[in-house]
């Protein structure tokens, strides 16, 4: 088996590998950014207090989400790229994204309600208590309060990212006149790609996080939404957050795609 084709089980476990060192290593800065785009605002969310508030959900979740991801990705990847001409593998890679974001999100979509909640209004109340307060106050669609929204950002996120992603791995291969890059260039590519993605993405963010933070509150659109922080704080409002986000994908992104290339191929020279 080459470990440029990886089977379901190799990407099941390298994409929850991936996952899970992400989320972990990396939470503190995705609270700081989650609470920097709270319509209460950041002090008011929590400031510096309780970084780790609502790691628990975020840990269980991390990796049956990238697991999910990456076997829909790998999977498109595998039956897609031979049917196409090398100038048109881009839009194997970014209709495997994001068909790979909307399986994910149906995994993903309530553990970030729950994590969201921790990170910022309901910092002392456990995960299953916040889980339980939403079905509460709007049934079982409470857990999956965000999820247009939620769509809206990840698609359009893991476009450009696996495109960028794939392009530069493509490029460095060629130049170095391999057929695949080790994982540390991976890993390098997966950083630039995720901070280029993750800036452009931000507004779509911000609105997110307003709607997953809203309780039972109508909240309209994620135009609207847009609208209202726009009206609220302006351009500033948009792109609240921008820097902890860029930071926390960018080195989540080394770290992503680094732990899954090198689990990937730990696991396929194994075979």
């Amino acid at each position: 088996m080459s470990s440029q084709d990886p089977t379901f089980i190799v990407s099941l476990l390298s994409g929850g590998a991936a996952g899970t060192a992400v989320d972990i290593a990396l939470f503190p800065l995705d609270t700081l950014k989650t609470r920097l785009q709270s319509q209460a605002g950041f002090w008011k969310s929590g400031g510096f207090r309780g970084i780790y508030s609502g790691v628990g959900p975020a840990a269980l979740g991390s990796a049956p989400n990238a697991a999910v991801f990456f076997c829909t990705y790998d999977t498109i990847k595998r039956l897609g790229l031979p049917l196409v001409s090398p100038q048109y593998a881009f839009l194997v890679h970014m209709s495997a994204a994001s068909i790979g974001e909307l399986a994910a999100c149906i995994a993903r979509v309530p553990v970030e309600v729950v994590k969201q909640r921790r990170q910022t209004t309901a910092r002392h109340l456990s995960a299953l208590t916040v889980a339980k307060q939403a079905v509460r106050k709007e049934g079982f669609r409470g857990l999956y309060r965000g999820f247009g929204s939620t769509i809206s950002r990840e698609v359009p996120f893991s476009i450009i990212q696996f495109s960028l992603w794939e392009a530069m791995k493509s490029k460095l291969a060629r130049m170095k006149g391999v057929d695949q890059v080790d994982p540390a260039l991976t890993s390098l590519c997966g950083a630039v790609a995720g901070g280029i993605s993750a800036g452009l993405t931000t507004p779509l963010d911000v609105a997110k996080t307003r709607i997953m933070l809203a309780d039972s509150q109508p909240t309209g659109s994620i135009f609207g939404v847009l609208k209202q922080v726009h009206s609220e704080k302006g351009i500033q409002g948009l792109f609240a957050g921008l820097v902890p986000r860029v930071m926390w994908i960018s080195i989540g992104g080394a770290v992503f795609f680094g732990v899954y290339e090198f689990t990937k191929v730990s696991i396929s020279n194994l075979s």
